[in-house]
């Protein structure tokens, strides 16, 4: 979740922050019209064993990594870090073609984008009554599509879930209902506290012409990283 990419859609909010952890050879997004498995995955062998806990963001944690846009064929810089539950993801920056900061920050969610190809818009977007606790509620709902391994130097046994907002929410029969946002979230096997790769597909990716990117992760330290509010942004 995740978080989730945020951009200015109330509605995906719920799914930001990972949704809400990807130039990938580590992982690429697989057809939409199969499980969504990124290239750079491998399914481990089912064990039989019970559903591991699902995901969840922890109040603090710093790491780096990488921001993709594979339509566009961007890849910039990634850091995401947390502390005492307020949590910051910057991509990019002045030099790069894209950069965007996502908060969680005092209860409320923040979005600001510096810069994105044919954007003029930079404007910051808060949505209140948002926070970490919102985020955790939202990814306890994750469904479990398996263990897999990333394909990665090192090599990281995660879990795959997989969690989406889909409107109206209706029972199982013959009925039109819109996908607003999935997102896919890899975690390790060991800690689902520890996020390695997430791919955010839906409205919350509105610049993205093909509507997902991903972000993948390097580093993943359980300790409290920088978080701060952008001048530009609206204060609490």
């Amino acid at each position: 979740m995740s978080w989730t990419r945020t951009r200015r859609v109330a509605t995906s909010a719920a799914l930001t922050g990972l949704i809400a952890t990807s130039a990938l050879s580590p992982a690429v997004a697989a057809e939409r019209t199969g499980p969504t498995r990124s290239d750079g995955t491998t399914a481990a062998k089912q064990t039989g064993n019970p559903t591991p806990p699902p995901p969840r963001l922890p109040r603090n944690f710093h790491g780096r990594g990488k921001w993709i846009v594979r339509d566009l064929g961007i890849t910039v810089p990634f850091t995401w870090a947390g502390r005492n539950g307020d949590s910051q993801m910057v991509a990019g920056g002045p030099s790069y073609p894209i950069w965007f900061t996502n908060l969680i920050y005092r209860n409320s969610l923040y979005t600001l984008t510096y810069k994105w190809p044919g954007l003029n818009d930079h404007e910051c977007s808060r949505i209140p009554g948002f926070n970490l606790d919102t985020l955790n509620q939202k990814l306890r709902t994750a469904r479990f599509v398996g263990p897999e391994v990333l394909q990665r130097n090192p090599q990281r046994q995660v879990n795959h879930w997989r969690v989406g907002v889909v409107v109206p929410q209706l029972p199982p029969g013959k009925f039109l209902r819109f996908p607003l946002a999935l997102g896919d979230i890899y975690v390790d096997q060991r800690n689902p506290a520890t996020f390695w790769q997430v791919l955010q597909f839906g409205v919350q990716n509105l610049y993205d012409p093909e509507l997902d990117e991903w972000l993948v992760m390097n580093t993943f330290e359980h300790t409290p990283g920088r978080v701060a509010l952008p001048d530009r942004c609206p204060r609490p």
